[in-house]
């Protein structure tokens, strides 16, 4: 009798689950994105053709194409919709539907890769003159107020932030960070000086004339604090990623990011930054070389070659990789030096 009764519950139970299955939900069951002539990556100037693939048979009332948030195309459930990548964001994108169909609202997505359309213009430089640079400081972040060098160190038990004449190197003001901070990135912003500290999740906002620390934050979903430059509106915070950051500078907050892809692959390793003339300039950690970067999308636009600036300077053994990047308003002049290089130099940028 047990047996004869547990064989007819198995069998209901079967045949109740047979049938939630054939009345499926998910969203990718039901549906699929269809891109003609589908591509591993696409660019700017790229109009792709998109549709709907209705596996299920369902009826259809309408479908909206989104690229990460930004609403592109509304277009007929049964036809090709044209969806343009004009003036979008680089990087690993995604592009979703937004589907309506019988009183019930379904949402699906695929990811694509969005390169530059252009490879990047290359330069070199002229030196043009060297200044002593403090042999010990392990540089992060270098911004002019004025005449006057602002300079942010790392390494544990060694951080600091330095107020400098730049001609001499002679360090004017000195704050050190607590031995377990390490310190990175630094931007000036409406008198105040932003820092950033390493892997810490942290970030201190000091007044420029006194140098007294005035605030603490919190980073947002990136996980470290590498580099620090503004436009004069928008904080952009590099993570040791391809992504760049956007922050509020009223909240701090981390608002959205772009990624610096080339037009063949991503760049990853974002270090120092600075802001000139509208274009982010990024040292590559490790690389002998400085990004031109394309603030909207993330496109790299330019490379400047600094191949044999470090031969220029004291070889030691804690000598390291160029980061430092300032610039002073003066058209194609930047002045650079690197973590443990005794001379900051400035030097003319020039088209290769």
């Amino acid at each position: 009798m047990t047996s004869s009764y547990n064989y007819i519950i198995f069998m209901i139970l079967a045949i109740l689950v047979g049938g939630c299955g054939n009345q499926t939900n998910d969203p990718n069951q039901l549906f699929s994105i269809t891109i003609e002539n589908k591509k591993k990556a696409y660019r700017p100037s790229d109009v792709l053709e998109v549709s709907l693939q209705n596996k299920k048979g369902k009826e259809l009332d309408s479908v909206v194409y989104f690229l990460q948030e930004e609403r592109l195309a509304t277009g007929e459930p049964t036809k090709a919709t044209t969806v343009s990548l004009q003036e979008q964001r680089l990087g690993s994108r995604t592009l979703s539907a937004t589907i309506y169909s019988e009183g019930e609202q379904y949402e699906i997505s695929q990811q694509v890769l969005l390169l530059s359309d252009t490879p990047p213009t290359l330069y070199t430089y002229e030196i043009l003159a060297a200044y002593p640079h403090d042999i010990n400081a392990y540089t992060q972040g270098l911004e002019f107020k004025g005449d006057t060098l602002y300079e942010s160190t790392g390494q544990y038990e060694k951080s600091s932030l330095r107020k400098t004449d730049f001609e001499s190197g002679e360090v004017l003001q000195k704050v050190t960070l607590k031995d377990t901070y390490f310190g990175e990135g630094l931007t000036i912003l409406n008198d105040k000086i932003y820092q950033l500290t390493w892997r810490e999740n942290t970030g201190f906002v000091y007044d420029v004339n006194t140098l007294d620390r005035i605030q603490t934050f919190s980073y947002g979903q990136s996980k470290e604090g590498w580099g620090l430059c503004n436009d004069g509106n928008v904080l952009y915070k590099s993570d040791g990623t391809q992504r760049i950051w956007r922050l509020n500078p009223s909240t701090l907050q981390e608002e959205d990011y772009i990624e610096m892809y080339t037009h063949k692959a991503r760049i990853k390793s974002v270090n120092e930054l600075e802001w000139v003339d509208g274009k982010i300039y990024a040292n590559i950690y490790e690389a002998e070389g400085i990004a031109i970067v394309n603030p909207e999308t993330g496109a790299v636009e330019g490379v400047i070659d600094c191949k044999g600036l470090k031969d220029e300077v004291t070889q030691h053994d804690a000598l390291n990789v160029l980061n430092g990047i300032a610039y002073k308003g003066e058209p194609n002049i930047l002045y650079l030096t690197g973590k443990n290089w005794d001379k900051l130099f400035k030097v003319r940028i020039l088209k290769k």
